[in-house]
């Protein structure tokens, strides 16, 4: 029965996809999450694949397949199916955006390393997320002028901010430690953590 079957992000998820597209591939399913919601939250595409099937079987899906060519499953939300996003949706939310970051974990151990690795650090990431910001440009550019697709979209608002804020960091970090490798100046990181720390004292005076 649908009330008996544990649900998670994957199943929400599809869940999701196929009360907005309608009836749904698995395939359908991994090309809408590589263009939308894959950017800021990746799925394997094996849990794609598997998870419509077990929500059929729960009764929150309807499985339908084609009688021929590639006879391939459709799979389409129920009530039951709607029911459980519904419930999803209404419930609180109070973890904050978890980052799991590996050039973050390089920079923490950093001082195990030099600063010509920290260098070439920063301006890999930097271009990484320069060009993450560009793709999402791209979509606000494609998608900016379509109303019915305003609320999905709120989430790429905060993903462009994230980018922008990520791209800065790292170039700060690139140009500190540059000029702290030809000038011989000393401690540059702890001279930017003593920046930070003055703009914070400011912001809460």
């Amino acid at each position: 029965m649908s009330s008996e079957v544990r649900l998670g992000p994957v199943s929400y998820l599809v869940l999701g996809i196929t009360a907005v597209r309608g009836p749904t591939t698995p395939y359908e399913l991994k090309q809408f999450v590589q263009l939308s919601i894959g950017h800021f939250w990746p799925f394997p595409h094996t849990q794609l694949y598997a998870e419509p099937a077990r929500l059929a079987a729960a009764g929150l899906l309807a499985e339908t397949r084609e009688e021929g060519g590639r006879r391939r499953r459709h799979y389409a939300i129920t009530d039951a199916g709607r029911e459980r996003v519904e419930e999803w949706l209404a419930e609180p939310v109070e973890s904050p955006t978890e980052i799991r970051d590996l050039g973050l974990l390089k920079l923490f151990f950093s001082e195990l390393g030099d600063d010509e690795q920290i260098i070439a650090l920063a301006r890999e990431q930097g271009a990484a997320h320069r060009a993450k910001l560009a793709i999402y440009d791209d979509i606000l550019t494609r998608f900016g002028d379509r109303p019915d697709l305003a609320r999905r979209l709120l989430s790429l608002g905060l993903g462009i901010r994230l980018a922008r804020a990520a791209t800065e960091f790292w170039d700060e970090v690139h140009s500190a430690a540059s000029a702290s490798a030809s000038t011989d100046s000393g401690d540059w990181a702890a001279s930017m953590i003593a920046i930070l720390s003055g703009s914070a004292a400011a912001s809460a005076s």
